[in-house]
């Protein structure tokens, strides 16, 4: 008899087993969109501080060299998230796609437009773009976005330049070394080698409030976590979790020195010169957000920029109320 009640015992675990939640539910895959990059350190961060298991999650995070290849992997179902630019939620509504920020890493796109020292003195500003090739990180980035829409601000029509995809760090340094670019849009810490060997020098600064202000005419809301409606509408305690912990390191990066987060950083981010790496991120602290939440002005401010060149976005009308959600890093803080 008591043989009996172990074998019955034992078939209801294996059949609860069996039934349990779909993995989906359990691991949540998130697609960075260049996970050295500084401007994207929340993600990697918030892994190394123990942030994600502390909220019993089971997070993996995957890389993309580009926000384009990140968004396609989002939609084609390989990843719950995605962290990357904010202005890929409007571009995708213009698409018919329901995409909305969860949680809102930075103020700033922390990009910077390098010119080739070599052609420095022929690129003074955007308006020299007329027939020069520009690097961007992958074409439909929003390195791309914000390349078009700095020529077009300042009187050159798309169509009178070239933008060629060469990533960030490596690759974007041998393009402009091997003078397939003459001038490229990227992010720490590949800015500070560039400049640090003479190679590039700063033409447009967006890593800071202030500079994407005067370049942009406002704040421009970029890297955030990202996620399809309705899995955010069908995952709500899942999205918390994240949101409380994406939170926690928002304020973990606000109340701790460069030196003290680059510490938690893999090393081989620091690209073979660590203490360039802590004084970019000490220089970059800005951009970030306290808490998570999107600043007020900064959509309105991504529509404008957008609707400047996007075919997809003139004309068309978008509601911004439904690119980004302050629903769970209100309930976080």
């Amino acid at each position: 008899m008591k043989n009996i009640v172990l074998r019955a015992a034992l078939a209801a675990v294996v059949l609860a087993g069996l039934c349990r939640p779909a993995l989906a539910d359990d691991k949540i895959t998130i697609m960075v969109s260049g996970i050295e990059k500084q401007i994207y350190l929340p993600a990697k961060l918030t892994e190394q501080l123990g942030y994600f298991k502390q909220e019993g999650l089971d997070v993996e995070l995957l890389s993309e060299p580009a926000g384009v290849q990140a968004e396609d992997a989002l939609l084609a179902g390989e990843a719950q998230g995605v962290v990357g630019f904010y202005d890929h939620t409007v571009d995708l509504q213009s698409k018919g796609k329901a995409v909305e920020s969860v949680v809102q890493f930075s103020q700033a796109p922390g990009e910077v437009e390098l010119v080739s020292s070599k052609m420095a003195d022929k690129i003074k500003s955007p308006a020299d773009f007329k027939g020069k090739t520009l690097g961007v990180t992958g074409l439909g980035s929003s390195t791309n976005f914000l390349t078009q829409y700095l020529a077009v601000s300042n009187g050159v029509k798309v169509s009178e330049i070239t933008t060629i995809p060469v990533g960030a760090g490596n690759t974007f340094i041998a393009a402009m070394q091997q003078g397939r670019i003459d001038a490229g849009m990227t992010t720490e810490p590949t800015i500070s080698r560039m400049l640090k060997t003479g190679q590039a020098k700063i033409l447009v600064d967006m890593r800071s409030p202030e500079g994407t202000r005067k370049a942009l005419g406002g704040l421009y809301p970029a890297a955030c976590l990202y996620m399809q409606t309705a899995w955010v509408n069908s995952h709500k305690p899942q999205v918390q979790k994240l949101a409380n912990a994406f939170v926690k390191t928002l304020k973990y990066i606000q109340t701790h020195s460069a030196e003290d987060i680059a510490a938690h950083m893999p090393a081989d981010y620091y690209a073979g010169d660590k203490d360039t790496y802590i004084k970019a991120l000490a220089d970059g602290k800005a951009m970030f957000t306290s808490d998570g939440r999107m600043p007020k002005s900064g959509p309105p401010t991504v529509l404008k920029v957008l609707s400047a060149f996007d075919k997809n976005i003139k004309g068309k009308t978008i509601d911004l109320s439904k690119t980004y959600t302050t629903e769970f890093v209100s309930a976080a803080n």
